[in-house]
């Protein structure tokens, strides 16, 4: 023979249990915010006996060294190369373009239309 399960019956166990264990957090939740604890006294520290301060060491200081100066080397200098000078070349002139003047086109002129008024309901 063989069983048929029906698999809606799993996911109903498995959304009732979920919900039940879900209300069970939430009142432990709501427990917890209406108790009040009780106040404990605050414990007081006994007193310590004071260090003593010992003196700062002092560190002996170091001469800095210092570096030799050296000798600036001088370099040659480089004239500057003179370019010659090159006369601008002369472009010729070159004739003014007339645009000619196009007419604008005339549209002609419609009657104007009268649009009937709807009465209006008192």
């Amino acid at each position: 023979m063989a069983y048929y399960y029906n698999p809606s019956f799993f996911f109903l166990l498995f959304v009732t249990l979920f919900l039940t264990s879900d209300y069970v957090i939430q009142s432990d939740a709501r427990h917890l915010l209406e108790i009040t604890p009780p106040e404990l006294p605050k414990p007081e520290l006994p007193h310590l006996p004071e260090i003593p301060t010992l003196p700062k060491p002092e560190i002996p200081q170091i001469p800095k060294p210092e570096l030799p100066t050296l000798p600036k080397p001088e370099l040659p200098k480089i004239p500057k190369p003179e370019l010659p000078t090159l006369p601008k070349p002369k472009l010729p002139a070159l004739p003014k373009l007339e645009i000619p003047v196009i007419p604008k086109p005339e549209l002609p002129t419609l009657p104007k239309l009268e649009i009937p008024q709807v009465p209006k309901k008192p």
